[in-house]
């Protein structure tokens, strides 16, 4: 199916209960991978980029453009989605305007009726476009690229004010965080996520830090109507574990084996297995149309 907005690939994940990974990328290795890996497994897949990793990258065209003649040149069919994650206001329209799919505004650290103003405006923007929103209420805790969050637990109320708004996604906090959990981590709080889905009815929920929350609590979250989960620091953590264990071993200094397509490929089949593993435990695996 080649780009799409990410809109119908999670209503149709909340319809049959299981949840598309949201998988960042930081460079070629990890596009390739999570391309690679959903095509594998004919999963729907969402691409996530930071404003950080967007700059990183080269700006947003230039990450639109890879992604499309990676999909044209290896024949992906599954759906993607390219997603701006954690956007400003501004990163919002930038990424609009570039082509992305599916953009996140986090307009979480205004007062909520700000918050609603820019929304409005940004899902305004983005659905005239055939665009997706995902919006978020209640910080996520923890720190991802600059943005750090406190790890509220959201106000049901104020998810069904910005739920109403017309966005496609809903990103609420719920205990979750960024980056890796602590020892004395308290969990996912479930009656709060019941209560949003009680109000914001079939409207596909979103988690945030799905990195190292346990598969139990994943599955209940896809019960109570998480339809998309984010990974990143997992992903980070493999790749950066491979590619030591690559250079201690001295596999660089053999042969041409500092070449970089050769350097990074102990971190890329690293984060290509772990993928796999996250979409079949969401159950994505085998859902692609």
């Amino acid at each position: 199916m080649g780009l799409v907005s990410a809109k119908e690939m999670l209503q149709r994940a909340r319809k049959h209960g299981y949840a598309v990974g949201q998988f960042n990328i930081n460079n070629l290795e990890w596009t390739k991978a999570v391309l690679f890996a959903a095509q594998e497994l004919k999963s729907p897949v969402i691409l996530g980029v930071s404003e950080g990793a967007g700059k990183y990258m080269g700006g947003y065209r230039a990450i639109v453009g890879m992604v499309k003649g990676m999909i044209e040149d290896n024949n992906i069919t599954v759906d993607v989605a390219i997603h701006l994650d954690h956007g400003t206001f501004e990163g919002a329209q930038k990424a609009i305007a570039a082509g992305f799919t599916s953009v996140m505004f986090d307009g979480s650290h205004y007062a909520i009726e700000e918050n609603v103003e820019k929304t409005k405006q940004i899902v305004a923007l983005a659905h005239a476009q055939g665009i997706s929103v995902e919006a978020e209420v209640g910080a996520i805790g923890g720190e991802e690229d600059g943005v750090i969050g406190s790890g509220e637990v959201a106000d049901p109320k104020e998810c069904k004010m910005i739920a109403d708004l017309g966005v496609d996604l809903l990103a609420a906090g719920i205990g979750n965080i960024h980056g890796k959990y602590p020892d004395n981590w308290k969990g996912l709080d479930f009656d709060v996520l019941q209560e949003i889905q009680s109000l914001t009815g079939q409207m596909p929920l979103v988690l945030h830090g799905g990195s190292g929350i346990p598969t139990h609590m994943i599955k209940k979250s896809i019960s109570l109507g998480v339809s998309k989960i984010n990974v990143n620091t997992e992903l980070q953590v493999d790749f950066a574990a491979a590619t030591r264990k690559y250079i201690e071993a001295g596999k660089d200094l053999e042969g041409k084996g500092f070449d970089p397509r050769k350097l990074l490929k102990p971190g890329f089949d690293a984060i290509t297995a772990t993928i796999k593993e996250k979409m079949v435990e969401f159950g994505s695996a085998g859902q692609a149309e």
